[in-house]
């Protein structure tokens, strides 16, 4: 069974590409943790080699099929045989410290888990723009995502990660952070290390990519904070759930 400290979940959908690369970062940053750290690669409707490189470079496999990315990592979660759980998607890498901070952070029992500063892997003028949205984003929230980390006790108590197939991050933030305050500690991030974010949307679809989906989609937006989700749906969809780029 193993008498894994952390385990790491990794949701993952076509992610050939990808997956060697997160799955070594892992590895350097439980090198530098130095206790045993489980990997756990969760294939998600995988039609390529994900599965088999994810095997192949010493992680667990998951099956799972569902068209929602907060079921594809709980799944992840209940499988987890580690005391503490950290979730990193795919096309991401962590840098090396990482496994070792959050577990100093929670074992300071100050803080009931919590997210990691975003740093995107090149930039342009328009990344730029993104990037400072997100860190304008999560210093007036305090509500950072990306890479999580909590005690799987932790996640299970708050049903894992909120059930939505978009957004479900920043409600799961939210969800930690208020469970959190009911026991005294804090919802955290990361000080010294970070998420080192994939921009393979941007390099396949432009760098203005999001912010020129904004305002494409402005009416279909709309119409989704006033209950009519079927055009956002399809937008989710063609960026997230079918996405092979």
């Amino acid at each position: 069974m193993g008498n894994y400290v952390f385990t790491v979940v990794v949701p993952a959908h076509n992610e050939e590409k990808y997956v060697v690369r997160c799955i070594n970062s892992i590895k350097k940053a439980a090198k530098v943790f130095g206790k045993p750290v489980e990997i756990i690669i969760v294939c998600n409707r995988c039609t390529d080699n994900t599965q088999q490189l994810a095997e192949q470079n010493g992680a667990r496999v998951v099956l799972n099929e569902e068209r929602c990315i907060a079921a594809v990592r709980n799944a992840g979660i209940k499988a987890a045989r580690g005391k503490y759980i950290m979730t990193i998607d795919c096309d991401n890498r962590m840098t090396k410290g990482t496994i070792k901070e959050a577990y100093c952070l929670l074992k300071s029992g100050k803080f009931i888990g919590g997210g990691a500063p975003i740093r995107f892997e090149r930039y342009s003028f328009p990344l730029y723009m993104n990037d400072y949205m997100c860190r304008v984003g999560f210093g007036l929230t305090g509500l950072y995502c990306g890479i999580f980390w909590a005690s799987k006790q932790t996640f299970e108590a708050i049903g894992g990660f909120a059930d939505k197939r978009a957004m479900e991050d920043v409600q799961t933030a939210k969800n930690l952070k208020a469970y959190g305050k009911k026991l005294g500690k804090k919802y955290g991030c990361l000080q010294n290390n970070y998420l080192v974010n994939s921009t393979r949307k941007w390099d396949d679809m432009g760098d203005w990519l999001y912010i020129r989906l904004m305002f494409e989609n402005a009416g279909s937006l709309a119409k989704a904070a006033l209950g009519d989700s079927k055009e956002y749906d399809k937008l989710v969809d063609k960026l997230f759930y079918d996405y092979n780029g």
